[in-house]
């Protein structure tokens, strides 16, 4: 069994930014109680419990007011507990479903009913979506109003760059694709083929787990320069998200607010902070 991961810090405060009405959180996980939602056998990871009312909690003291719950690996193709999430945590909310191209007509419909809008590729992690779907799998998810979401490493951002380009339906790039500063500056092949999906068109990105890449303490200033290029050169496909509740971080546990506030310096005007926050996510995921 693998070895439980530490909790988010629940040190709940307000932001210091203005926060506009119909702010998103566009990434974060409801995890639990397991013993109604168990987790697959084959994990990298096993988590404490995150449920609705702890992150509603969350919501209210930042001032979220929607929200996009993303199907984490630990559950593999079942999304119950994300499915459940969205109609319990009391505000408007859609679902990044893990769902095998196999899965039938009736269950995409029901999955849409229920807020689904986007696939979720996991390759950063074991147990995710094959991608001999890909091409497919986007061609359906364009047909159904949803777009296509990857979760994978800045190694294969490289690799997959050509095929994500040509897909027929919109994608998403979680955690600014895992480009990591030490692995070099603005023109490392990582961060230029970020660039390149986004001037394409159908490519958005999330800014989400700066903790993740950065190995600097908060604010993480060495992800500054990168953050201002997409906010200079592509606001309108940037997303926000918390990655609450930060799962399977081994580091000092960041608090959520000061992950949010973030926005103050990378995105210092408040009319692109609210197309962040505000009209991305509504136009992405059909608020």
């Amino acid at each position: 069994m693998t070895a439980l991961c530490a909790g988010p810090d629940m040190n709940l405060k307000p932001s210091r930014l203005m926060v506009p009405a119909n702010a998103t959180d566009t990434h974060f996980h409801i995890l639990g109680p397991a013993n109604r939602f168990p987790y697959i056998a084959d994990r990298e990871y096993t988590p404490p419990d995150a449920l609705p009312s702890s992150c509603r909690a969350l919501f209210d003291a930042i001032g979220i007011e929607r929200a996009v719950i993303v199907q984490p690996s630990v559950y593999g193709t079942d999304n119950s507990c994300a499915m459940d999430a969205a109609h319990s945590l009391g505000i408007p909310a859609r679902v990044v479903v893990v769902a095998p191209y196999e899965t039938s007509e009736r269950e995409m419909l029901e999955l849409h009913a229920g807020g689904a809008r986007a696939i979720r590729f996991i390759l950063a992690h074991a147990g995710g979506l094959p991608l001999d779907t890909l091409e497919s799998f986007s061609a359906r998810a364009k047909e159904m109003g949803w777009h296509l979401q990857f979760l994978l490493k800045s190694t294969d951002l490289i690799a997959l760059e050509s095929r994500l380009a040509r897909l027929p339906s919109n994608i998403v790039i979680d955690h600014m694709g895992f480009v990591k500063p030490a692995d070099g500056g603005l023109e490392q092949p990582a961060f230029q083929a970020l660039l390149r999906l986004l001037a394409g068109g159908k490519c958005w990105v999330k800014f989400s787990g700066a903790y993740r890449q950065s190995v600097e303490q908060p604010p993480y200033p060495e992800l500054f320069p990168f953050a201002r290029k997409l906010v200079t050169e592509h606001a309108d496909r940037i997303l926000w998200g918390s990655d609450w509740p930060h799962v399977a971080f081994k580091g000092n546990m960041p608090n959520t607010t000061d992950l949010f506030d973030l926005l103050g310096d990378w995105a210092p005007n408040a009319v692109t902070r609210k197309k962040i926050l505000v009209d991305n996510p509504t136009a992405l995921f059909d608020f």
